[in-house]
């Protein structure tokens, strides 16, 4: 009953404020220089710190300084320094940094560096006041005069020459004032009182509209600043509804009129396609009109014909539609808009473009743009986005918790990508849904907004409140929500919110975007067997895996550099300095490439997983970029300015990530040499058509590029959708006598699709233990007297690390990262490998992680090198999170006394016969220190060597916090500094 009486309420308040026009948006009308005055350049500008400034009227007085609209503050040198006591709009989940004495050099206002976020060059949040004047041309007299103010953060309050107009919040559409009364021939002021504060409109401080976690919470006015002069009878809004079944559009027309009089005329309408090679015009439709009040609907249909172009990622045909009004007395007015011929529906469990069935293959896009501080309001810029993401094999996007400019609907149409914005909000931390909140209604105004501004666009195909809310009602509201809009607006599909699995369900969602199918299950071996089925088989309606990956990289520093606008990179200088106070600065980039292959095959292998998986309707990922809030979340394969790191491209992601993808199913990627290698191979095909008579083909290729083996598939027709078998490649690995990586190629001949994988291979005989080795698993007196006496020792002390017991390494890297989650593990990010050290002679390996390691990784300790040389380097290097740079190791040498120790930490005896890559990394470390070439350079103490066994870590993680997340914020504590 609660939601039900809720929704009446709201749908009745959106009913009434649409009729007087408060929540009218009104979309371009003709571009013409005479209808159109640019606002933008110099406006006087006055900051309003102690909120005075309508006490003491303002509006009524010369504002003192000078500003360049559009822009923000911040663009404008304006606002305060940051400083320790800056009260940030953004949850700080992880707070040590304002009381741990190794940051206390950070914390200094000369050198202040949080790791939090990026660091705005100067920030200010609460009321500033703008102000210019404007010359209205005689030729506007009796027209209808609007000012436009494209984005704005957060509110507005205008005034002209003193007389207030009102005020306006919205985060996802232009702020319109009607200003026919207020405006005459002349010279006039404008002053233009903007807030962002969150008391405007609490939708959450992490919302990404308006955290610092992702663009900043910004004060100023961008995009199009434009006075508007329409004629008194005038087209004020202008939906098209797509008809492909019976190849038409449908177009709905509000007619308003300011004359007091009645009129008529007639409105014609003319499509034209504008951005394809094929051209197509529909046959014009002209139809008479009689206002009735201020306000006439009207409706009419625009037959498309059989020539009719259609919209969606492979050929986004758009079509420009102008609406022409003309009344009998000889007024005119014109709008456009531009429209594409699709239809975006569901059937089960998948989503179908104009009747196929496709496949998302999406991000997340996080409001990040480090230069401006804002989203871009330019076409150019979007378009530039989403073309990388195609060149990636993706072909959606989510907007996490806010909605984009016009700039990014009109990019996303011409290049053929489906969107889902979403309301402002992530109401959590501070906020709430269906409790009664301004938040409740506000997010139906919001998304009204959205509909009515770019509802035209054919790739705004989805929607959704915003991101993972709190509230004891808030599954109510959002299925209230969705039944709402789902009446309302058929062009698209909606789910209530994109969430995690521990947010209650939505019956009445369209499609789900949750978190269950997602994840690589590698506390167990990694195969390619399994799927996500068994996660999704309990809907009905499609499953977008929500916020998939996740999986973090090591900083790059290189990137430093891109930084020459309003933020700067205080988080990674951080980082850099930190990492060299631990003696590691000449390993930055190494980190950074190991990690990141390690990223890569993990995108790589969760991807495939859920295009394995029958039924399933796409993934978002989280994110191809980075995310540099948020305790700096290096998720991305890309940087934040959407550029690659150098350990990947696209074309090497266009392989697992794409219309089409030939896939395998295997139990594992280590194999001995008495096995046979078997991949059952199939393939997930969501192309514009079929394939007819697809050729597979395979080829098992050696570490040097020659062909081991090789065949072709079962040559077939390959439907739209996933699943689809092309037969089993079988090779028995009997003729493989020595240790040998292999990759396993399956192509579509005569086509760009193809994939592979990596697979070692060892011998299934072991040799003998050399001699003049001493082996043994603890630290014991026969191991001291060996190492004085001038011998070797392998001392395999897994399980016995007392120094970095405290960091958890698991094969998979940091997750999002670990200070938003307080160091919850994993800690590290993969390793890195003296590759070419002769210790790993008979073990082949790269510098980076690879499936080989996951039985010598997972879940096994580390060393935590704090008392060696500087200088010191182990074979094998577990890469540390960020937050902390410890010196680690896996397995390292030395020279300790009069002899030569090798020492492992990651388990090398136990279960040898079902655990063939330790076995034989174990083979290739003594064969190694059996040689001549077992010299390590380094020599170490025994008591050194000790103390990895018997001494805890005098450098710990310390939350210096108990809270809860919510409360965790700066002031609970006095800092140290």
């Amino acid at each position: 009953m609660h939601s039900r009486l809720f929704l009446l309420r709201v749908t009745c308040i959106a009913l009434l404020l649409s009729t007087f026009g408060w929540l009218r948006c009104t979309p371009i009308a003709s571009d013409e220089p005479e209808n159109v005055l640019s606002l933008a350049g110099a406006w006087r500008f006055r900051i309003d710190s102690l909120d005075e400034g309508m006490d003491r009227q303002w509006f009524a007085q010369t504002l003192p300084e000078t500003v360049q609209l559009p822009g923000s503050m911040q663009e404008n040198g304006k606002g305060n320094d940051v400083t320790l006591a800056t009260q940030w709009t953004g949850s700080i989940y992880d707070s040590s940094w304002y009381f741990n004495p190794r940051m206390e050099k950070y914390r200094q206002p000369d050198y202040l560096k949080f790791p939090f976020w990026l660091t705005p060059v100067n920030y200010y949040v609460g009321p500033a006041w703008y102000q210019k004047q404007v010359t209205v041309p005689d030729h506007w007299q009796g027209q209808h005069l609007t000012l436009l103010l494209e984005r704005a953060h957060i509110g507005t309050h205008l005034w002209v020459d003193s007389t207030d107009v009102g005020t306006q919040n919205s985060l996802v559409a232009p702020h319109v004032y009607d200003l026919t009364d207020y405006l005459t021939p002349g010279t006039h002021t404008l002053t233009i009182r903007v807030d962002n504060r969150q008391s405007v409109m609490n939708v959450g401080p992490d919302s990404h509209s308006i955290t610092d976690h992702t663009q900043g919470n910004w004060n100023g006015l961008v995009g199009r600043l434009e006075l508007r002069a329409r004629a008194p009878v005038w087209l004020d809004s202008l939906q098209v509804y797509p008809d492909l079944t019976h190849k038409k559009a449908r177009l709905t027309l509000k007619i308003r009129n300011a004359t007091g009089q009645p009129a008529t005329g007639t409105v014609r309408v003319v499509a034209q396609s504008f951005n394809v090679a094929q051209s197509h015009t529909p046959d014009p439709v002209t139809v008479d009109f009689q206002t009735q009040g201020e306000t006439t609907d009207l409706t009419l249909d625009l037959p498309m014909g059989d020539s009719l172009l259609t919209w969606d990622e492979f050929s986004p045909a758009l079509y420009r539609l102008t609406a022409e009004l003309t009344t009998d007395a000889g007024q005119r007015d014109q709008q456009q808009t531009q429209f594409g011929m699709r239809e975006f529906t569901t059937n089960g469990t998948r989503f179908y473009v104009n009747g196929r069935e496709t496949f998302l293959r999406g991000t997340v896009e996080n409001a990040t743009f480090p230069l401006t501080g804002y989203v871009p309001m330019d076409v150019a810029a979007w378009e530039r986005v989403f073309r990388i993401c195609k060149e990636y094999g993706l072909n959606h996007m989510r907007y996490h918790s806010y909605c984009p400019p016009e700039a990014a609907f009109q990019a996303a149409d011409r290049v053929g990508i489906y969107l889902q914005p979403e309301g402002p909000s992530w109401a959590n931390h501070g906020s709430s849904l269906g409790d009664g909140r301004p938040v409740d209604l506000y997010i139906y105004d919001e998304t009204n907004r959205m509909g009515q501004w770019y509802g035209n666009y054919a790739s705004f195909c989805m929607m959704a409140y915003g991101n993972e809310p709190r509230g004891g009602h808030q599954a109510d509201y959002l299925g209230d929500f969705v039944e709402y809009w789902e009446a309302k607006d058929p062009r698209r599909k909606y789910t209530g919110a994109s969430v995690g699995m521990s947010w209650p369900l939505v019956p009445q969602n369209e499609f789900m975007v949750k978190s269950g199918p997602r994840g690589l299950a590698w506390d167990q071996r990694p195969e390619t067997e399994s799927d996500y089925r068994e996660r999704i088989q309990d809907f009905d309606v499609p499953y977008v895996a929500h916020e998939m990956g996740q999986y973090c990289v090591y900083p790059n520093f290189k990137e430093m550099r891109k930084y020459t606008g309003v933020y700067q990179p205080n988080n990674f200088e951080l980082f850099q300095e930190d990492l060299a106070d631990h003696h590691m600065a000449d390993q930055a980039d190494d980190f950074l490439m190991a990690s990141g292959r390690l990223q890569v095959l993990c995108y790589k292998h969760e991807i495939e997983k859920s295009l394995r998986t029958p039924g399933a309707a796409g993934f978002q990922l989280l994110s191809l970029n980075d995310y540099p809030g948020q305790g700096t979340a290096l998720v991305g394969m890309l940087d934040v300015f959407w550029d690659e790191k150098g350990y990947f491209d696209a074309e090497q992601m266009r392989q697992f990530c794409n219309t089409t993808v030939p896939l395998i199913r295997v139990p594992t990627f280590v194999y001995q040499n008495d096995e046979t290698l078997t991949a059952a191979v199939e393939v997930a095909h969501f192309g514009p058509a079929p394939l007819r008579q697809a050729r597979p083909e395979w080829r098992l290729l050696g570490v040097d590029g020659s062909v081991v083996a090789g065949g072709i598939l079962n040559q077939q027709d390959i439907p739209i959708g996933s699943n689809t078998s092309l037969g089993t490649v079988e090779f028995p690995l009997a003729s493989l006598t020595e240790p040998t990586k292999l990759h396993l190629e399956v192509t579509l001949a005569g086509t760009a699709f193809q994939n592979g994988w990596d697979f070692w291979v060892y011998p299934a005989q072991t040799e003998a233990a050399p001699e003049g080795v001493y082996i043994t698993t603890q630290l014991d007196a026969r191991a001291e007297q060996i190492l004085q006496q001038g011998g070797n020792v392998f001392l395999d002390a897994s399980g016995k690390i007392t120094k970095g017991k405290e960091v958890v390494q698991h094969f998979r890297p940091v997750f999002w990262n670990t200070s938003w989650f307080k160091m919850r593990p994993p800690h590290t990010l993969g390793i890195l490998v003296d590759a070419d050290h002769p210790a790993f002679a008979a073990f082949p390996t790269e510098a980076h992680s690879d499936l080989q390691w996951w039985s010598i990784l997972e879940r096994q300790q580390v060393m935590h090198l704090e008392d060696f040389p500087p200088d010191f380097r182990p074979l094998v290097q577990p890469i540390d999170t960020w937050f902390l740079n410890r010196r680690l190791a896996s397995v390292l040498e030395a020279r300790v006394g009069a002899g030569k120790l090798l020492m492992t930490s990651s388990d090398l005896t136990s279960d040898l016969a079902n655990r063939p890559a330790a076995r034989q990394l174990r083979q290739s470390l003594l064969a190694y220190m059996a040689s001549e070439e077992f010299s390590p350079q380094a020599t170490i103490p025994l008591a050194t060597i000790r103390a990895l066994l018997t001494e805890e870590s005098r450098e710990q993680f310390d939350p210096y916090t108990l809270q809860s997340p919510d409360e965790l914020q700066p002031n609970l504590h006095k800092p140290t500094n």
